[in-house]
């Protein structure tokens, strides 16, 4: 059974720092492309960053490059996002996928399995 948790979210101040885990289970993550989807109230799932199946290519939405750090461990079958400088508008819940043919990384329909969430709140 394929299956992908996420792990790591929570309530953290503005300025903060977060990591988020993506742990698979069921199959071999390293032989797939990870994606890190957030969304927020109201508004559409947007696509956040994303790490190739062999870690040499990592994509970033312009709102989260320079603070935001995606990685792989594939001894632990788990991908990370790790989260700097925080801000309230980074609220949301974030969403790891995967799937065979990621095409377009921040298009959510190329993803064909996808974690349950977790929520990350920035405030103060």
């Amino acid at each position: 059974q394929v299956q992908l948790v996420e792990f790591g979210g929570g309530l953290v101040q503005p300025g903060g720092s977060l990591r988020l885990s993506c742990a698979a289970s069921g199959f071999t993550l390293r032989y797939y492309a990870v994606g890190w989807f957030r969304q927020a109230p109201g508004k559409e799932r947007e696509g956040v960053s994303c790490i190739s199946s062999a870690g040499s290519t990592t994509y970033y939405a312009e709102s989260v490059k320079g603070r935001f750090t995606i990685s792989r461990d594939d001894a632990k079958n788990t991908v990370y996002l790790q989260m700097n400088s925080l801000k309230p508008e980074d609220t949301a819940v974030y969403y790891c996928a995967t799937g065979e043919r990621v095409h377009m990384w921040y298009m959510a329909n190329f993803y064909d399995y996808w974690g349950q969430g977790t929520q990350v709140t920035v405030s103060s």
